[in-house]
């Protein structure tokens, strides 16, 4: 199976990552899994380009998009995606609104200290939202991750130009 169609099999829930996961058993494991594993993300946010931590992961082509365009599915199982990734960041989403929980704080949610790898998340997860075809919450990420960092005053201009950039 080509690069294409396991992606497409993978966000249908009708195949897996190259570790055998489909992309439901991702959206069950926990926050400590989540913040410890960095071979998942570019599966649930794909883009063009190779990551640094996962060779294995399918690049975002042209024709993938294309399917993203056309298939409700795709787009509906991200936004799961991003729901998931939202919870473990400490927000949440209605429609295309982004707001923090209550318990948001710097001691339970990592991506709030300067630098880091959820910083590169983020900024994935923006790019690969707005090239899936979902581009308002793209910006509602976006701009949901620049204001609660920026008024927590320790998320860095360097994250915050990554994230500006990112669309």
């Amino acid at each position: 199976m080509g690069n294409d169609e396991r992606l497409i099999a993978f966000y249908r829930g009708e195949g897996h990552d190259h570790k055998g996961r489909r992309l439901e058993d991702i959206w069950e494991l926990p926050s400590f899994w989540l913040e410890h594993t960095h071979d998942y993300i570019q599966w649930l946010f794909p883009i063009p380009e190779m990551g640094r931590f996962n060779a294995f992961a399918p690049l975002l082509t042209l024709d993938v998009q294309a399917v993203f365009a056309k298939d409700a599915l795709l787009r509906q199982h991200q936004q799961r995606s991003l729901d998931v990734m939202l919870d473990f960041f400490g927000l949440e989403r209605e429609d295309h609104t982004i707001t923090a929980q209550p318990d948001l704080s710097i001691q339970t949610h990592i991506w709030l200290k300067a630098g880091g790898h959820n910083h590169l998340r983020i900024t994935r997860m923006i790019r690969s939202l707005a090239l899936c075809h979902a581009p308002e919450l793209a910006r509602a990420f976006q701009q949901a991750v620049i204001d609660i960092g920026t008024q927590q005053g320790i998320v860095s201009e360097t994250s915050v130009q990554f994230w500006r950039d990112a669309i």
